[in-house]
């Protein structure tokens, strides 16, 4: 798996742009406009699907609220990795918060607690409809004759809806193909969009972004069917510590801020909040020394629309 980890690292994982950087530093405006501008039948967005195991047999009820998104605790032997995503509609246009996360999985060595909550517990989609946790890598385990491939689990319950029980996996992980439910590829259980890819990070974790896709009551969000009004194309450095600048670009003259979120949805800063003509554009934000580190997520509005998120790490 070291060296399956190896070749995703070298990827970009940005088949989800409502997370990560777009690296189009070297492309001009209007051929990032071509490119990114193009009609809602080209958005990918697919249900999220059942998984062919279910449950499976190591669940456990009432598992705890996680705190400060460790579900790992720091001194858990394994790889550090961190999930995020969205929680959205069917149709992908609005954002579905306060969903309910439960999650569990195996340790570094693919064994279950089962007489306690260690790598158990439970998360919310916050008011932007984003979910994250830290967590380590899941060892595997025998299943038969062969071994299972690593994968998280999760029951997932939009707010007066059904409960979605799944199952995440990772790509490049060699017992996939011959795993019965992970290697579905049509159908109910379709695994193929609950395989995803991991890069590693400037501060030596894993990253993976996983977007939920279920029947629930949404709000208007994160909405990448509309990039081609602009886009925030790169956040440097990230991590960061004092400060961080935003490279952004706007297609059409438009109302323009630059918002930042905590992960409780709390706006705790505005930028660049004026009339911009169709350019490229920059802002630093410098937060206050006493804003604590964590997980935030900048927000380009246009026109009252938030049109693209970009997730950042104060560290």
């Amino acid at each position: 798996m070291e060296k399956e980890l190896e070749t995703n690292s070298r990827r970009y994982f940005l088949r989800n742009t409502t997370l990560v950087a777009l690296s189009t530093s070297l492309m001009p405006l209007k051929g990032m406009a071509n490119v990114l501008g193009q009609n809602k039948s080209s958005v990918v967005c697919n249900e999220t699907t059942l998984d062919l195991y279910g449950q499976g047999p190591f669940y456990t009820a009432n598992a705890p609220e996680i705190a400060i998104n460790q579900l790992a605790d720091l001194n858990e032997t394994g790889i550090r990795l961190i999930i995020t995503g969205v929680v959205k509609t069917l149709d992908c246009t609005q954002v579905i918060p306060n969903t309910l996360i439960d999650i569990w999985h195996a340790n570094n060595a693919g064994t279950y607690d089962n007489t306690g909550f260690n790598l158990r517990g439970k998360t919310y989609s916050n008011a932007q409809g984003y979910y994250v946790f830290e967590t380590i890598l899941p060892g595997k385990y025998l299943n038969g004759a062969s071994y299972r491939p690593r994968h998280i689990h999760f029951k997932i319950t939009p707010p007066g809806f059904p409960t979605l029980i799944t199952q995440l996996y990772f790509e490049g992980d060699t017992d996939i193909p011959g795993d019965a439910a992970a290697s579905v590829t049509s159908g109910n259980f379709d695994a193929t969009s609950r395989i995803i890819p991991i890069t590693l990070n400037s501060d030596g974790k894993y990253e993976g972004t996983w977007d939920i896709v279920l029947n629930g009551d949404g709000i208007t969000g994160v909405q990448d069917i509309n990039l081609n009004k602009g886009i925030i194309y790169s956040a440097s450095p990230n991590p960061f510590t004092n400060s961080v600048e935003f490279n952004y670009g706007i297609y059409n003259a438009s109302s323009v801020t630059i918002q930042i979120f905590d992960l409780e949805g709390v706006m705790v800063a505005t930028l660049d909040e004026s009339f911009q003509q169709a350019q490229k554009y920059s802002a630093t934000w410098t937060p206050d020394p006493n804003l604590p580190a964590g997980i935030y997520f900048s927000a380009l509005k246009i026109n009252d629309l938030h049109v693209h998120y970009l997730k950042l790490m104060k560290v």
